[in-house]
């Protein structure tokens, strides 16, 4: 069907280039209007006006409305409730159809059906598109016609179903923008927030910041599989920001690592990006867990202690565990934590401070830069052994011999801890090992500089072991 008027409504997709909706607005309407909503609905909710992620995206969309400008065309961005400024401005621009790309999170869902009902009733058509991921909801099955509850073969089923068509590029013709004056942004404030530390933090920052990391991470890929798990090396993409906020393409990320598959540097890479579409398919069959569920429900009532001044240590990189302490106070001082990290601090959250799982989770959505509810609703489940696929329930991490293995020389550890600088390497992983004049010779004083351990690993760990083991092997046995 062609449109003679569209608007393209932006959310989780902040670019020009391959773009599902925009290409199918363009190819299918003789003029396109390109919209983004800052969504009361969503930014109400934030209690800290300082996010850096409002202020991540708002550098997108002065990216995206600059690269629309050399186009001759404009970025509309509205401030209310999508539900309803939305449909009004399709019917003040007498509007045919409304495109975007489909969001799968439950809120997001329910908010698309408000949209498409309020603009049917106008007698404006709703398109959706695939374009967070390669394949979406039910497209990947088992034999059974069912969702896998295993990793390995829904990745090795992804694998096998991957194409190039699964890659192809989403590009429309340009010239179908609808040409009109550049339009400013609202500013910050005008949407009630304040700038942070973002641009300090030296982050690349729109499409071309998107770019500028993809081109850097593809001479480092090869190396990803013997790099990634050391957080003081240059070892990660960075993308996640990214590609959270779609200021690039999922199928330009697959494409870059499927194209150098054999490489194990690439093939890592890849099955990590399959992760994330794993815990996208299993939110979209397991809708539950977005309401705070476990999805092993014999772990859904665990009788966690819930100590405040425990979690209360453990948000502020307190715990007396250094690499605990220095992932902690990177997340909070940047928005992000190495992807190691976040395994780590959240096993030592629910398996050695007795803590909800939840409240972990909850804390890093609202202190990731790179927030996605399925990724961070798996990477805790995993963590806790409530989840699908997860860590078995009696292997839990020890604090100190992953910091051993994982930062041996304690570069991270120092950066963050700057309590640490003068403690040796023998020290820096249990600084409460040294004695008293070591301590003063190191300018380091457990207690005073730096925290005694708040639990001792081995204790904690033979309760968690017993906690888990009360249903885990109940539940294993059928009793």
């Amino acid at each position: 069907m062609q449109f003679s008027r569209s608007i393209c409504w932006f959310r989780r997709d902040l670019r020009l280039q391959d773009h599902a909706a925009l290409a199918q607005a363009l190819a299918h309407s003789a003029q396109v209007h390109c919209v983004f909503v800052f969504d009361t609905d969503i930014l109400d909710k934030l209690e800290n006006k300082q996010d850096r992620r409002v202020e991540f995206i708002w550098h997108a969309l002065e990216n995206l409305r600059a690269a629309l400008a050399l186009h001759g065309a404009a970025l509309h961005v509205l401030h209310g409730s999508a539900q309803d400024v939305l449909p009004e401005l399709a019917a003040e621009m007498r509007a045919d159809a409304v495109f975007c790309n489909r969001d799968y999170a439950p809120q997001a869902q329910q908010r698309d059906a408000a949209v498409a009902a309020r603009l049917k009733a106008a007698g404006i058509a709703f398109r959706s598109f695939k374009d967070q991921v390669i394949f979406e909801m039910s497209e990947v099955l088992n034999g059974s016609g069912k969702p896998y509850a295993v990793f390995t073969p829904y990745k090795n089923a992804w694998l096998k179903r991957l194409a190039e068509a699964d890659l192809s590029v989403q590009q429309g013709d340009f010239s179908h923008l609808a040409q009109e004056p550049a339009k400013p942004l609202l500013a910050l404030a005008e949407i009630g927030f304040m700038q942070t530390d973002l641009l300090s933090l030296r982050l690349p920052l729109g499409m071309a910041g998107a770019a500028q990391l993809m081109d850097d991470f593809s001479m480092r890929m090869e190396r990803y599989h013997e790099s990634r798990d050391f957080a003081a090396v240059k070892g990660v993409s960075y993308l996640s920001p990214h590609l959270r906020f779609g200021t690039l393409s999922i199928r330009q990320l697959v494409h870059m690592a499927w194209q150098r598959r054999g490489e194990r540097g690439a093939d890592m890479f890849l099955s990590e990006l399959i992760w994330r579409e794993f815990y996208q398919m299993l939110l979209h069959h397991h809708p539950q867990l977005a309401a705070g569920r476990s999805f092993k429900p014999e772990f859904e009532h665990l009788a966690f202690s819930n100590d405040a001044q425990r979690f209360a240590a453990w948000t502020e990189g307190k715990t007396g565990y250094p690499l605990v302490d220095a992932g902690m106070r990177q997340l909070n001082q940047t928005g992000y934590m190495h992807n190691r990290l976040r395994m780590v601090t959240a096993s030592f959250l629910v398996k050695d401070l007795d803590v909800d799982w939840r409240r972990g989770e909850q804390y890093f959505a609202d202190t990731l830069l790179d927030f996605d509810f399925a990724s961070n609703n798996g990477g805790w489940q995993w963590a806790a052994s409530t989840g699908c696929d997860a860590q078995p329930w009696f292997r839990i991490f020890n604090p100190v011999t992953q910091s051993q293995k994982f930062d041996p020389q304690g570069a991270f550890i120092r950066k963050y801890v700057p309590a640490l600088a003068q403690v040796p390497d023998k020290f820096v992983h249990q600084p409460w090992r040294m004695s008293a004049a070591e301590q003063k010779q190191y300018q380091c004083c457990i207690g005073r500089d730096y925290p005694a351990p708040l639990v001792d690993h081995a204790v904690a760990r033979e309760v968690a072991l017993q906690r888990y083991s009360v249903k885990g092997r109940k539940f294993e046995t059928g009793g």
